[in-house]
């Protein structure tokens, strides 16, 4: 027994459309099929995998079936800004490759973003927040695709 693999993070918006339209025309996502759950939801997905569930935040059905952010309950920690940030989860990450392809559609549409290269480890990184909820995205590349792409220098020995 043990963990597998991560199924999917729900996100719950205040304007959800806005939030699929995000995810999909900036990063790739593919909108998909989904179960009928009895309230407005989104199915985001990588190949044929959903990753990202898209729910709006204080929906009610005709059960009373209430969808509350941390936020909207006016629980969690509270920041600076109560604008931004997903409740408890701090970000989302994705493992990529494609670094310049996604570079160059993040810088066309206006995308801010920082890069690094992560320490201690062969990752190249890019973080960005996602306007319509201020949730913190992070792109993880390999260093080597980094590398080849002139975005960071090949690592030396410095002895």
């Amino acid at each position: 027994m043990g963990l597998r693999f991560m199924e999917h993070i729900l996100i719950l918006t205040h304007d959800p459309d806005a939030t699929r339209d995000w995810f999909c025309e900036n990063l790739g996502f593919r909108s998909g099929e989904h179960p009928e759950f009895g309230f407005p939801v989104h199915w985001l997905y990588i190949g044929d995998q959903d990753v990202l569930h898209i729910g709006k935040a204080n929906f009610s059905d005709h059960q009373n079936m209430y969808l509350k952010t941390p936020s909207d309950k006016g629980t969690g920690p509270t920041t600076n800004d109560q604008t931004l940030g997903s409740g408890r989860i701090d970000h989302v990450c994705f493992n990529c490759d494609g670094l310049i392809e996604f570079v160059d559609r993040l810088t066309k549409r206006g995308i801010d973003f920082s890069e690094r290269k992560a320490h201690n480890s062969n990752l190249y990184q890019l973080f960005m927040r996602e306007p319509v909820n201020g949730i913190k995205v992070e792109l993880n590349f390999s260093a080597e695709e980094a590398i080849n792409a002139g975005r960071m220098p090949a690592y030396t020995d410095k002895g």
